[in-house]
């Protein structure tokens, strides 16, 4: 099991393997955390999306590219569910965890840096995307050593803060 770590910043600033973006089906680049890391990692992310994901990644799915400029060597995306628009599947929230460390492992990557998933603009509730995250990835099989959960405000923090399993 990965220790998981609360972090309060920027995802893009992270000095990790893998950085993992919560991206659209399209990834093509988007708001949210997707804009702000195609923003940070430059135009070379998203040549990779259209080399690598020509026809986009299925809601729950996850590949990786290259970090670009970020301070990691590849970007892990996955498809979270969009709960503001109906997609309301715990499963398909509970596969981008697993399916991101899957590709982790894939990668050889030991220090993960995650999003809240679906929890900005696609509307998941807070509480139970941070529930889902934690739950996930203490119970998903991997290789990856560290996995930062990254949390953007001080609410979702101390959200994170509160769901930590008692070894981390």
């Amino acid at each position: 099991m990965p220790t998981i770590t609360p972090v309060l910043g920027d995802i893009t600033t992270q000095e990790v393997d893998a950085i993992v973006n919560a991206a659209n089906n399209a990834m093509r680049g988007g708001g949210g955390v997707d804009g702000a890391i195609h923003r940070a990692g430059g135009p070379d992310i998203l040549r990779d999306c259209i080399a690598r994901f020509p026809d986009g990644l299925a809601t729950g799915d996850a590949g990786w590219t290259t970090a670009g400029d970020l301070p990691a060597r590849w970007v892990i995306h996955t498809v979270g569910p969009n709960y503001a628009a109906g997609q309301r599947d715990r499963a398909l929230l509970e596969s981008c965890y697993r399916r991101v460390l899957e590709v982790a492992d894939e990668l050889g990557a030991r220090t993960v840096a995650f999003p809240l998933i679906s929890a900005g603009v696609y509307g998941w509730p807070l509480p139970d995307a941070v529930a889902v995250a934690v739950e996930t990835i203490t119970s998903t099989p991997t290789k990856v050593e560290e996995a930062r959960l990254v949390a953007l405000g001080d609410n979702p923090f101390a959200l994170l803060r509160e769901a930590m399993p008692p070894s981390a």
